[in-house]
This record gives C-alpha cells, sequence and structure tokens, in this order.
C-alpha cells in the first residue's frame, strides 16, 4: 500500500493473511531480539549483536589489525582506479561507483588512513602516529570493534529496515517525535538501538534511511547527532573509571534529563536548524503518511508494516543487501575513522592544543564553583578527540563533584572523531567538520549548566 487511503472504509477492508503478518513479525522480532533487547554479560548490560561482534573479536583476535589494514588498502586502490582510470566494471555498476568513484577529498582522506594504518601496524616512522594512545589505540583497541560490529550489523540491518518495523514505530511515536523533536516517529528506532547497543548502529541506521529516501537532510543531521546516543554499556565504563560507581543512578538520570534538553534545542538552533528539507540526491525522498482519521496508531501501523514486508520477496536480495552494507562500512567508513581519529589523538596526545581550547572555561566553571576548575576545563574539550579522553584526564581529580561533571558532560557531548566523528564524515550524512566542532561545542553550552546544577544538588 503506496498512499495514502482516500477513506477510512478502505483502510478496513484492507485484510492481510496470517503469512503476510508473520512476514513483518518474524524478521522484525528477530531483528528486536538482535538489536534492541538486553542482555546481562560477564561485562556488564550489552545488546546479541553487540555481544556476538565480541566473540567475534575474541575468535579472530590478532587477525583483525591485519585485515583491516588490507581493507583499508583495497579501499584506496580501488578509489584511485574509479576516480584516474574510470574503468567499465565500476562506473557502469551502481554500487561499486557510488562506493569508490568518490572526492578527491575523500580519496585523499582514504589514502592518510591507509598511510596511518601501514605505519602504525608495521609501526614505522615517527612514534607518535604508531603509539598506544594514537594509531595504536585505534587499529588494536577501536578499528576491531568497528570491523565486527559493521560485519554483524550490516548483515542483520535488513531485519529492521525492510519488514516494516520502522513503519510500525512511526505509525506509533509520530505524534510525539514530530511536535517534540521535530522527527519523524520512525526515528525512535535509531535512538533505542543506540541507548540499548551502540551509537554506531544508530548511525548506521539513520544512513540506510537516509540514502532510501526515508529521512531528508536536516531530519538524518539531526537524528545522527542528537539520537545516536552513547550506549549503556560505555556509560558504566567511564563511571567506573572515575570511581563514582556509587553514583551510577544519578550519573544517568543526569544524562538522560541533560541528553533530552539537548535533543529539544539543538533541532531548533543552527546548524541543525540551517539544514534543508531535500532528500539525498540519488534517491526520491518519501513523505510521511499521516494517519486517517477514525484509524488507530497501532492498526495504521500494521497495515503500514505489513505492506512493506510483502515487498520483500526476494531472499537473494536482502542478503545481497546486507553484504552491501558491510562493505560500504569497511570501505567507506574504516579509511576515516583512521585518518581523523590519528590525527585528533595525536594533537590530543602531543599538543597543548586542548589545553589551549580549554582555557576559556576555566572562569566558567570557576563561576559555577566547581573545584579544580583548572584542571577539569581541557576535558570540556578535549573529548571532541575522542570520548574516553575526558575520564582519563579527570581520574587524577580530588573533587568527586568534579569528576562527576567530566563524567556527564563527556558523554552528553556525543560528538567525539576517533569515532563518532569519522564515522558521520565517512557516511554520505549531510555532515560536515565544521558542523561537528558547532555541534559540540553547543553540546558542551547546553548541558554543562544542566550537569553542574545537579551535581551542586548532589554532592
Amino acid at each position: 500500500m503506496d498512499g495514502v487511503p482516500k477513506t477510512n472504509e478502505e483502510v478496513k477492508v484492507k485484510a492481510f493473511s496470517t503469512a503476510d503478518l508473520l512476514k513483518f513479525l518474524i524478521p522484525s522480532l528477530v531483528g528486536i531480539l538482535l538489536f534492541i533487547v538486553p542482555i546481562t554479560t560477564e561485562d556488564g548490560i550489552t545488546i546479541p549483536v553487540a555481544f556476538l561482534a565480541g566473540e567475534i573479536n575474541t575468535l579472530l583476535g590478532e587477525a583483525i589489525p591485519a585485515i583491516t589494514v588490507l581493507i583499508i588498502s583495497l579501499s584506496v586502490i580501488g578509489s584511485i582506479l574509479a576516480v584516474t582510470f574510470k574503468p567499465r566494471f565500476i562506473t557502469e555498476s551502481p554500487y561499486l561507483n557510488t562506493l569508490l568513484n568518490v572526492s578527491k577529498f575523500w580519496v585523499t582522506a582514504r589514502f592518510l588512513g591507509m598511510v596511518f594504518a601501514i605505519i602504525t601496524f608495521y609501526q614505522l616512522g615517527s612514534e607518535m602516529i604508531y603509539s598506544e594512545n594514537t594509531g595504536g589505540l585505534l587499529i588494536y583497541d577501536l578499528i576491531p570493534i568497528l570491523f565486527t560490529t559493521f560485519l554483524l550489523a550490516g548483515l542483520l540491518l535488513p531485519l529492521l529496515l525492510n519488514f516494516g518495523l520502522l513503519e510500525f514505530f512511526g505509525a506509533l511515536l509520530t505524534k510525539i517525535m514530530r511536535p517534540v523533536f521535530t522527527l519523524p516517529g520512525r526515528s525512535s528506532l535509531d535512538c533505542l538501538a543506540s541507548w540499548v547497543g551502540d551509537g554506531t548502529i544508530g548511525v548506521l541506521l539513520t544512513t540506510k534511511q537516509y540514502e532510501e529516501g526515508y529521512y531528508n537532510k536536516r531530519e538524518a543531521a539531526v537524528i545522527a547527532t542528537t539520537f545516536s546516543v552513547v550506549s549503556i554499556t560505555f556509560t558504566i565504563v567511564v563511571i567506573t573509571y572515575l570511581k563514582l560507581e556509587h553514583y551510577f543512578l544519578h550519573y544517568y538520570a543526569t544524562i538522560i534529563f541533560a541528553g533530552l534538553v539537548a535533543a529539544l534545542i539543538m533541532p531548533r538552533i543552527p546548524p541543525l536548524s540551517r539544514k534543508t528539507n531535500t532528500g539525498y540526491e540519488k534517491t526520491e525522498l518519501k513523505e510521511e503518511q499521516s494517519i486517517p482519521s477514525g484509524i488507530g496508531a497501532a492498526k495504521w501501523g500494521v497495515n503500514q508494516a505489513v505492506s512493506k514486508a510483502k515487498k520483500n520477496t526476494s531472499v537473494f536480495q536482502v542478503v545481497k543487501e546486507g553484504i552491501q552494507n558491510v562493505l560500504d562500512m569497511w570501505m567507506g567508513v574504516l579509511p576515516i575513522v583512521m585518518a581523523i581519529g590519528t590525527v585528533a589523538l595525536v594533537i590530543a596526545e602531543f599538543t597543548p592544543f586542548f589545553t589551549y581550547l580549554g582555557k576559556p572555561f576555566e572562569p566558567i566553571l570557576t563561576l559555577f564553583q566547581v573545584p579544580e576548575a583548572t584542571e577539569a576545563a581541557q576535558t570540556m574539550v578535549v573529548g571532541f578527540a575522542d570520548m574516553f579522553l575526558p575520564a582519563v584526564i579527570g581520574s587524577g581529580i580530588e573533587s568527586e563533584l568534579t569528576r562527576f561533571v567530566i563524567a556527564c558532560v563527556s558523554v552528553t557531548q556525543l560528538i567525539y572523531m576517533s569515532e563518532m566523528g569519522g564515522l558521520l564524515l565517512g557516511s554520505k550524512l549531510p555532515i560536515s567538520v565544521l558542523d561537528l566542532i558547532f555541534i559540540f561545542i553547543l553540546r558542551t553550552l547546553i548541558t554543562l549548566p544542566i550537569v553542574v546544577v545537579i551535581a551542586h544538588m548532589i554532592f
């Protein structure tokens, strides 16, 4: 059912067989189980996809860095081939042409990522590049996680995207998401997958929805930078590192409240409010369908979901789409994460750049009566390089109140270049480096006062 019915009666007479309903229900329930339902493991709360990715990571072990260096190199070779020689097997394939025939800027960025990956893997040249806190952190700690997460998430994303689950959630929640956050109801699933699982999964979901025409540029940018929140697991790691586990409930409640305030404000101010309402250039924008009067949201949601599920008639096509998702992320995103992440971490580790950038926060923190304001100031900005760096730098601060503020702000900032920033820039989402800088600063300025007020109430 592609359009909005002209009459309520037309909806009422639409009847679906049990087989049609099961085609929506079974893949969708499996998708919910894998991506959204939390499970408890020895390492804490996670989701099955993240757990299975960790198991594959353990199984492959030391082979993953070598595999990723090879994948990044193939991405660069393919991109140079596509841009320079334009062979027919690439230009005549819509998929390969989109994947490899990119702008000179992105070819350069991918090439830089390959150079950093090779230097780090073989420990060539400057230790500044391959040290355990820069390139080594990426290629041995972060990228293996991304490698296996991309593998499973990419293959299994069609369970969430292709069988009506987003249509169902969209109908149920559009009356909340649209007026409150200026977003389609279906975006609620992106947020839920991020919150329980991982922010990268939320970005992947958003990217696919944008490329398929379900989000316009503004919506896609807002969802990716506002709703692809940090997972519960990572928040536990941060609070534990700062030795404040006994305040976890206060900490998590503060994050949720500050994050909701930021989510209300950010879509309504630049740079996000200035993004256009046009869709992705290579597909037609699909307008969100309103629920006909007299039809319940749940009934309309099932109607739309089953109609979507019925369109999937080929298992091969679903599997093919999953494999293409994986290659998109491996070859398009990993080189960018390596390039941007290494540069950001080198700047953070070996230069006083972030210390200087943090200076304006000293009087602000002093005004807010935050103890050890000088030591805490740089943690307000160093999270732009990597989200865990504020916790590392702030772990030596004596004041529990200050460490609490650092823990909360570092998580609510969301934007960090070593992973999320590289992931966003490597995707087809309409987000630039300048956008990320402004969004990071604005989120810090919005959430910091909220966090400080709550911290003073607790301590």
